[in-house]
């Protein structure tokens, strides 16, 4: 193997251990009987997808690095070759900035679709609006990045943006990108709401749940659910139907609420409630078998002081996450959906916390 291996990724990746990962998930895979649950089946099928491509980008990476290598050792100082080989790996160093981020990407449910939710804080209008501004950053880094999305729930404000939120996200490592925009996000502008033209200071709480498969032994009894039907509403609070398709299902003992109103059918949106509703259960538990319970990602209860990032638009331009502190004096291109440094930041700090305590 080349020397360039032990300094590719900087360690991040073992690849022989991936290998061999690969092999036994492939010889269970095989096993006829696996097909006894076809959601597990089905999910080991996309890790091992994942896996494959993981260490063929690897080698593909390496394989240039290598070449770009060699040829620097035989052009003998041929500008016009040293500017081609130059410029081979600045575009190689980016993909593997690229990768290295994609592989910190280990979690238990990272390579999970996901549902994120947004909530306005106090502040009436205002955080409506901001919770909207929020909604329109999302989707377009969603399109962007290569992940379909819908909405789910969309609760409209009174008077302007939104009360409510939720999007289902697909895409591969759609929850291990999105997990790290979990908090609250601060704005700070100029009011179009105030007449007299007056600084405030709004905030919106994001949460993001992995879309669970494996829910089976998740039993929701019926007198632990209040369950609510109503008419879905499209913009402007319009009738979307006729008859009360939209469901709103309470958990009692947890106060978990899920609305879903995006199909016709008021049974197939109660399906996908309870299915939303178990994957946040599930999570919940998952997290407090792995003694993870002050830093539950699956659950409601956002409080208002974890704040994660700050956008300012007044009196000066910048947005800066307070975990990673990466920031933007472009506010614009960060709330046009261009919040991919943020989420690189967040991870590289997290993975450098983990490489720390192991």
């Amino acid at each position: 193997m080349s020397k360039i291996s032990c300094y590719l990724l900087g360690g991040h990746f073992d690849i022989d251990s991936k290998k061999k990962e690969l092999k036994s998930l492939e010889e269970e895979y095989n096993d006829s009987s696996i097909w006894n649950n076809p959601d597990y089946a089905n999910e080991l099928a996309k890790k091992i997808s994942n896996i494959k491509k993981d260490v063929l980008k690897y080698d593909e990476l390496l394989s240039s690095i290598d070449m770009n290598t060699e040829m620097l050792s035989i052009v003998d100082g041929d500008d016009h070759y040293l500017e081609d080989i130059s410029s081979s790996l600045h575009d190689i160093k980016t993909e593997v900035d690229e990768f290295e981020v994609k592989i910190l990407l280990d979690g238990e449910f990272d390579s999970h679709n996901c549902y994120l939710e947004i909530h306005p804080g106090a502040g009436g209008t205002e955080s409506c609006d901001w919770a909207d501004m929020l909604l329109r950053m999302y989707t377009m880094f969603a399109t962007s990045f290569g992940f379909k999305y819908k909405i789910i729930d969309k609760q409209k404000g009174e008077e302007a943006g939104i009360k409510s939120v939720m999007l289902y996200i697909e895409g591969d490592y759609a929850y291990g990108y999105l997990k790290s925009e979990i908090g609250v996000h601060r704005l700070v502008r100029i009011s179009p709401f105030d007449s007299n033209a007056r600084r405030h200071t709004s905030f919106a709480a994001v949460n993001v749940t992995p879309e669970l498969t494996d829910i089976e032994d998740i039993v929701i009894k019926d007198d632990e659910i209040r369950v609510d039907v109503y008419r879905s509403s499209g913009n402007g609070g319009q009738g979307v139907n006729t008859t009360d398709s939209a469901v709103r299902i309470t958990h009692l003992q947890s106060g978990i609420v899920v609305t879903v109103q995006n199909e016709r059918s008021q049974i197939k949106n109660k399906e996908i409630a309870l299915s939303i509703l178990k994957s946040k259960l599930k999570k919940i538990e998952l997290d407090k078998r792995n003694d993870e319970i002050n830093s539950l990602k699956g659950n409601d209860n956002i409080n208002f002081g974890s704040q994660i990032r700050n956008y300012v638009l007044e009196p000066y331009s910048l947005v800066k996450d307070v975990r990673s502190n990466y920031e933007s004096n472009i506010p614009s291109k960060v709330l046009d959906g261009d919040i991919y440094p943020f989420i690189e930041a967040y991870l590289r700090v997290k993975g450098e916390e983990h490489a720390k305590n192991n």
